[in-house]
């Protein structure tokens, strides 16, 4: 599988269930999110948008990843809704790795590198000079997504976490197959 397959894969409704520790302050929460996501082709004028922005050539754009969510944090009484993109550009010498550029709707853009493992684990690292972030995600069926998180900020550790998530209705065909075909 290379990352325009699991963008497709990823598509659907789904819940999330998520468990994070703040190790410095030696504390967990947990959080349900309603998460939306739809795969973008890479001449999609949100991904060709951000490409530019970040100063990537949109035809080096492999696909995008539109996701919306809703939150609800057990420690807080407000949900979290947000929006975001990400797009990834493949290293044209190792096309199972390369850029991602992401961004939030209400934040600055932010660059950092992919990489999918032959195990069809999908590894995305952020990092600047206060802050290293360390996402991997993979399938454990068609319908049950598992991410891991690590950020880290300048003083060490500072929080992990763990999501299961759980796709809501049908596999979308192109996601079972990964063709073009699929597609249509």
């Amino acid at each position: 599988m290379d990352i325009q397959a699991l963008f497709e894969r990823s598509t659907g409704k789904w819940v999330s269930q998520r468990t994070s520790h703040h190790l410095v302050e030696n504390r967990s929460e947990s959080a349900r999110s309603d998460l939306m996501v739809e795969a973008l082709t890479k001449d999609d004028p949100a991904v060709v948008q951000l490409c530019q922005q970040q100063g990537f050539d949109p035809d080096l754009a492999v696909s995008g990843l539109k996701m919306s969510w809703k939150s609800i944090v057990v420690s807080s009484p407000s949900p979290q809704v947000g929006t975001s993109l990400l797009v990834a550009i493949a290293d044209a010498d190792h096309p199972n790795q390369g850029n991602l550029v992401s961004q939030v709707k209400t934040g600055q853009p932010t660059k950092g590198r992919y990489s999918m493992g032959d195990d069809e684990v999908l590894t995305l690292i952020t990092e600047t000079d206060a802050l290293y972030a360390e996402e991997r995600i993979w399938f454990a069926g068609p319908n049950f997504r598992l991410r891991t998180g690590v950020v880290k900020r300048s003083g060490g550790f500072e929080v992990a976490s763990f999501c299961s998530e759980i796709r809501l209705g049908d596999v979308p065909s192109a996601a079972t197959t990964g063709t073009a075909e699929a597609k249509s």
